[in-house]
């Protein structure tokens, strides 16, 4: 099974779509609000050098910002 995580923050429309993605497509996911969280947001910006949400780390492999294909690819969805 994947290990997924998703770095998000409050008033984030894009955040919105990829977690409404994931729900659809049954991914189960860790979220991570780096808003609130700093342990998180200092992850997301010195471990997977990513400054921006939507981040998706799918088993290690970053995709920062909002990729959808690049998603479907890491997960194996075909649309």
């Amino acid at each position: 099974m994947m290990k997924v995580e998703l770095y998000t923050q409050p008033e984030c429309p894009p955040c919105t779509i990829v977690k409404q993605f994931l729900q659809h497509h049954g991914v189960s996911y860790e979220e991570f609000d780096v808003k609130k969280d700093t342990i998180a947001r200092n992850r997301m910006v010195h471990e997977y050098d990513s400054f921006s949400t939507p981040t998706v780390v799918v088993d290690s492999i970053v995709v920062a910002g909002f990729n959808i294909e690049k998603l479907q690819e890491l997960l194996g969805i075909k649309e």
